[in-house]
Formats: structure tokens, sequence, C-alpha cells
């Protein structure tokens, strides 16, 4: 395929023209990235990619401990933005990543609102309401009264300078409009399983053999979450299937092909089986049809 470079980026509002996702297909290994190639228009998302419908939250009562209030109308314009593209060290890594999830997911409020790494101190960055590339409904991994504590797009290193792991951040309740998501995803890689798990903790077996990461290109495990559904036509190997990209990125690329990304994502691909991607998880067409009927932000956890 063609490769082709992110255009340079502001530090402020961000007029992005991207097409999705380039990948890298070479002795088997596949690692799927966004690129920026100026198209008149992005490539429109599946209707599965849509925020999901308001629903009251899992977790109605949250637990009144916790750091007080910021009610600080606080200058946005000179932090960075949250998204894929993003690498903020002043994120924090995500220090529990076999934790679990409240049950809710968030969104901005408004049409950016502030991020911190701490609750009380100065904001690090911004989250958008929306982005062309989604990642902006996120889930809860702690609730307080005042406080949520979610999972982000982005990096806080890039592999080959420091730890790539998922990012997380604080948000204001007040900034935060919130709902609940309806199912989560789990994969088992030691079993070669995929599951689509109901907040009843129903499960439906989505997969029991697929592709997943090589020694040297390792399928990142951890919590995460769906941060968008999209089908690109060009990318030829997906055969017209969508790609659910995760919020995660490679444990050891630091992009690919001049992009400065190299993102986790589940997609259709001829050959299935193994440990012979570049850490994308390769799946068959009913497998790949299902998980693209997810909301973005469902939580997804690989084991």
């Amino acid at each position: 395929m063609t490769d082709s470079r992110p255009a340079p980026r502001s530090r402020g509002a961000r007029a992005i023209a991207m097409a999705v996702a380039a990948v890298l297909v070479a002795a088997g290994a596949v690692t799927v990235w966004v690129a920026s190639s100026r198209p008149a228009a992005p490539p429109a998302a599946s209707p599965a990619a849509t925020s999901p419908a308001a629903v009251p939250s899992a977790t109605p009562t949250p637990s009144p401990s916790g750091h007080p209030a910021d009610t600080t109308a606080y200058p946005l314009d000179q932090l960075p933005q949250v998204d894929v593209y993003a690498v903020i060290p002043a994120l924090p890594v995500d220090a529990d990543p076999a934790g679990a999830f409240t049950g809710d997911l968030a969104r901005a409020s408004a049409e950016r609102i502030p991020v911190f790494a701490v609750p009380g101190q100065a904001p690090v960055a911004t989250l958008p309401r929306d982005h062309v590339y989604d990642g902006t409904t996120v889930p809860v991994i702690e609730r307080q009264e005042h406080w949520l504590h979610v999972l982000l797009t982005g990096r806080a290193a890039l592999p080959s300078a420091g730890n790539p792991g998922q990012v997380t951040g604080w948000v204001r309740a007040q900034d935060m409009e919130l709902s609940a998501w309806e199912q989560s995803v789990e994969v088992d890689l030691s079993a070669r399983t995929i599951d689509v798990v109901g907040r009843d903790g129903a499960r439906e077996r989505v997969a029991d053999d697929y592709a997943w990461g090589a020694e040297g290109t390792p399928t990142p495990r951890g919590r995460s979450f769906v941060m968008m559904v999209r089908s690109e036509p060009s990318l030829t190997y997906t055969r017209g299937h969508p790609l659910v990209y995760l919020s995660v990125q490679s444990p050891t690329l630091d992009g690919f092909g001049g992009a400065p990304v190299a993102v986790t994502a589940f997609h259709y691909h001829d050959a299935r089986s193994g440990g012979i991607s570049n850490g994308c998880l390769r799946l068959g067409p009913e497998a790949i049809a299902r998980l693209g009927q997810l909301p973005v932000g469902t939580p997804v956890v690989i084991r």
C-alpha cells in the first residue's frame, strides 16, 4: 500500500482530514495504523461507531469519598488534545491493567474539557467531545463523587522511549455525560477464545481460534476499549469487513510507514490462526461482524 505521512498538527484545535488505517502485511504479520492523506472528507464510520445512547448509569450512587470538587475555569488552548496521535508524557499509564470497570461510559459535555493526571492539580490535556477517529466515549475505571478516572486513547511514550501502555486520566464529573455499557469483550490468548460478555455475566463465544501477535510484536494485554469501528475499502485484506480499533497501541512499534501510531485492532484476514501478526487480532467473517456491532467505548480485556 502507499504510505502517507500525517500532516503537522497544532497544539490547539486540530483540523484533521485523514484517511483511516494502513497495514503492514509482511511475513504474515499485521499492524493497523492511522495515516493522513487529506481526502475531501474522512471515511464515514459504520453505524456501530456512533456514541451509545444515554441510559441510566450502572452506579447511580457514587461513593461520597474522594477528592474535593474543582470548579476552576482552566485555560485550555495551550494543552495537548487526547486522541489516537497524542503522545502526552504527563498522562499516567494504567497502573492496574487487570482491574475492573465501573460499568459507566463518559463523554465530554462541552466541545472539550480538561484532563488531569491527578485531581486537584492543573490539567495536562484536553478531551474533545467529538473526533474524526472517535475515542471520545471512554470507560470509567473509578468513580468518585466529583471525579471520574477513565481510560483514554493515545500514549504517554513511544515504545522506544518509555512505557507505551494504555493511558488513563482524571476528569471532573461536572464536565461529563454518563451512560452505561451493556456488553464487554474478553480475549484469552492462551485459550484462543473471544467472548462478548453481558452485564449479567452471560457469555457469547465469538471465536475459538484467531491470530494474535508474534513474539517480537505481541498483542498488548490488559484493559482497553473500542476506539472506533470503521470499514475501509482500500484495505483489501479486510474484504470489506469492519475494523474494530482499540484504544491501546503496540508495545514494541513506535509507528509504521512514517506514521506515528501503531493501533491494535480486531479485523478480518484470510490468515487467522496462531501468533503471526504485529499485534492485531485477525478473525473470521462471523466474528468480526459480531464485534463490529459493538458501540464505541465498549470495554475490552485481553489476557
